[in-house]
């Protein structure tokens, strides 16, 4: 392989995994600010609220991690709670228990569950960030 050849190949490579990461929705920590912006622009947004010690969290984390690379929800905002942490949260958003998934379109609460693991429930749940 010439050098030539091997750049051109990380070059594909790198455009590839780029425009992957582009096309997922984003998972990030439970920051309020962010949740308002996020609010503000009218984005989908679904907040997880989980703890580390949750059978139930560890089952939904694969749904929401493999739901969140699907690029029908690329513009999608996940935020993540720490249900031991974040207490504060946790309550503002009425949440009682972890495993508990809320689902928003911009400021608008469309539907929330608590302990589900069915993979077709949790991506209604997501489809409703969009009025679907």
């Amino acid at each position: 392989m010439t050098l030539r050849t091997a750049a051109a190949a990380i070059v594909l490579s790198v455009s590839a995994f780029a425009s992957a990461t582009a096309s997922a929705a984003e998972i990030a920590p439970f920051e309020m600010a962010a949740f308002e912006k996020a609010q503000t622009d009218g984005k989908p947004i679904v907040v997880d609220i989980a703890a580390p010690w949750c059978p139930t969290c560890a089952a939904q984390k694969p749904i929401i991690e493999k739901l969140a690379a699907d690029p029908a929800h690329a513009d999608m905002k996940i935020f993540h709670v720490s249900f031991d942490d974040q207490k504060d949260v946790v309550r503002a958003l009425n949440a009682r228990m972890q495993s508990t998934l809320i689902a928003f379109d911009g400021a608008k609460e469309t539907g929330r569950s608590v302990g589900d693991t069915n993979p077709a429930s949790i991506a209604a749940l997501f489809a409703s960030t969009k009025g679907e």
